[in-house]
């Protein structure tokens, strides 16, 4: 490989590490949306779901393990280092190795995650005692904003310890259909009574718009790690020809006798 393709794959290599580091902020940035929102339904499942948390450590770790990997990966590019090179090299193997089993077991292991995320909703609901802490809000605003009632529907609130041992007809706000309410409640949280057993509700539950809702941003997420999973390989190709066309250049310039 002539000098012009050295200079070429070092330029290009500088390049995809700046992507690649970029790549890294997002997956960074995503980790910090589960560790730190409170106004979707992921701050249901934070304060239940220990998975959910360490999921979000995780992602941020990698995060900024891409972000390193990426800085040195420029190092190595502009110096034309082979310890950096190779450094470089070994951590995107590991990385990628990493998102494929992290891939796989999410894959094979996604009925378990809805069983486990219904459990973690019913728990929600049944503990829910209008007091408006960040887990309440939340669910408040899930059921308001998708207009749905409950995981599977609203006899999933019949479990509810306030509205069992009340001697009121009372039913959550934030699952109030406008269009049957008779009584002048406007409240967007918290129990409201009902005028008969009817409560005037939506019928249907928030597991399907939930779970699309879910589908929708984890669809994202693989979409993030396809791209940067292509970057990383890219990247692996590039160090392993610089590395190996940088040897090859010393090699060269020793004097032969």
């Amino acid at each position: 490989m002539g000098e012009g393709c050295t200079r070429v794959t070092k330029y290009f290599l500088f390049i995809f590490n700046l992507i690649f580091f970029l790549f890294g902020a997002v997956i960074m940035g995503f980790g910090l949306w589960l560790l730190l929102d409170n106004q979707s339904f992921i701050a249901v499942l934070q304060d239940s779901s220990l998975a959910l948390k360490a999921a979000s450590v995780i992602l941020i770790g990698v995060g900024a393990f891409s972000m390193l990997m990426g800085f040195v990966g420029c190092l190595g590019a502009i110096y034309e280092s082979r310890c950096l090179l190779g450094l470089y090299f070994t951590c995107l193997l590991l990385i990628l190795l990493a998102q494929v089993a992290a891939g796989a077991l999410i894959y094979f292991q996604k009925d378990v995650l809805n069983k486990e995320m219904s459990k973690i909703v019913t728990k929600v609901l049944d503990s829910y005692g209008g007091k408006n802490s960040t887990t309440e809000q939340a669910w408040d605003y899930v059921q308001r904003t998708m207009e749905c009632c409950g995981w599977t529907g609203h006899v999933d609130w019949n479990g509810n310890m306030v509205i069992v041992n009340s001697s009121q007809l009372l039913f959550p706000c934030s699952c109030q259909n406008i269009s049957l309410a008779t009584g002048n409640s406007s409240s967007d949280s918290g129990f409201c009574e009902a005028l008969t057993a009817e409560w005037p509700v939506y019928d249907a539950g928030c597991s399907a718009s939930v779970e699309a809702w879910l589908v929708t941003n984890v669809w994202v997420v693989l979409g993030i790690c396809l791209g940067v999973a292509v970057i990383e390989i890219l990247g692996m190709i590039l160090s392993i020809c610089l590395c190996k066309n940088v040897h090859t250049e010393h090699y060269t310039k020793v004097s032969k006798y």
